[in-house]
């Protein structure tokens, strides 16, 4: 037994847990349900671009076309053996009619006439959409090509979106944990500095499934309720989304959380009062002046509050009013 001038004199509360709504504290990009972007169908030559950057469109508008000569020549070359298939099966056709040809000889032709059919009608297609019109009413947020400049099929050249005519979102991060805390259908706060102190509601409409490959984030989408007219696409957002779920947490002094970071930490408890332990705790939400913890102090009576800087793991301790 050590004895007592071994014994470190520390403060403790007994821990007591709690019910708690959680309030998650996110940032994001503000954007449209309808943002796109918009290519090419086939690759070629930019020829004209006819929108720059915060053009109001209308849909079916004419957006960027790709140079024709080499789509024209394909439409043509395409539509020339169509129409030498035609002669080919008709001359196959009489022939059989007078019981000259064969079946087989008139089978092939009859087949050979149609694929040449379906290969100018693919041809026709590719050239409708050698062209890039505006598939609703909205505004251009970035021209992601130049005039001139080479491009493949799918090529990403404009990216635009709705504008006002859809709902607002913004789209933001959040932790594991905090993924697993949000229900589609909770109500959220939303400010932007370019609206000063205005709030604006907005309730969940959307969890991702998997994390982003670049943050390593997960994705939560806000729907704003009352968008304000003007938001600009990328605009910045902060957010506050309230959980509909409670959790059983404990509220602690900061000062007594050791080696913290983030999300984890370590603070000293005790069962006994006389022995201290080291616990590692998860990190919920940090105030002024306490912390809520979220778990690791399911089997601790006691934390110690004052003292905790002379302690390591198994210190002899006594308790001091």
């Amino acid at each position: 037994m050590a004895s007592k001038s071994a014994e470190i004199p520390v403060r403790v509360v007994e821990l007591k847990q709690e019910d708690a709504a959680q309030a998650i504290q996110t940032s994001g990009f503000f954007t449209t349900d309808d943002e796109t972007y918009l290519s090419f169908k086939t690759g070629g030559v930019i020829d004209k671009i006819y929108v720059k950057e915060g053009d109001a469109v209308r849909r079916g508008q004419l957006l960027a076309t790709l140079k024709l000569t080499e789509i024209n020549a394909q439409v043509n070359q395409a539509k020339l053996a169509y129409e030498k298939a035609v002669r080919d099966f008709k001359r196959v056709e009489n022939l059989d009619k007078d019981s000259v040809a064969t079946v087989e000889q008139y089978q092939n032709a009859r087949t050979g006439m149609d694929v040449a059919e379906k290969q100018m009608e693919a041809a026709s297609f590719n050239l409708s959409y050698s062209e890039i019109r505006a598939l609703t009413n909205g505004y251009i947020l970035n021209k992601l090509a130049s005039e001139g400049q080479v491009v493949g099929p799918g090529t990403p050249v404009i990216r635009a979106n709705g504008g006002d005519q859809r709902a607002w979102k913004l789209k933001v991060g959040v932790s594991d944990r905090q993924w697993a805390l949000v229900t589609v259908g909770d109500k959220a706060k939303i400010t932007t500095d370019a609206y000063g102190d205005k709030t604006f509601d907005a309730v969940v409409s959307g969890k991702s499934e998997g994390t982003d490959g670049i943050t390593g984030a997960f994705s939560i989408e806000l729907t704003l309720k009352n968008a304000p007219k003007g938001l600009a696409s990328g605009l910045f957002g902060k957010a506050t989304i309230f959980s509909s779920k409670t959790l059983r947490v404990w509220t602690i002094p900061y000062d007594a959380l050791l080696d913290g970071d983030r999300q984890n930490g370590y603070v000293f408890t005790t069962n006994d009062s006389k022995v201290a332990v080291k616990t590692p705790v998860v990190i919920g939400r940090m105030d002024r002046d306490v912390l809520t913890i979220y778990g690791g102090l399911e089997s601790s009576r006691y934390l110690i509050v004052s003292g905790s800087a002379y302690l390591k793991e198994g210190s002899p301790i006594r308790v001091i009013q």
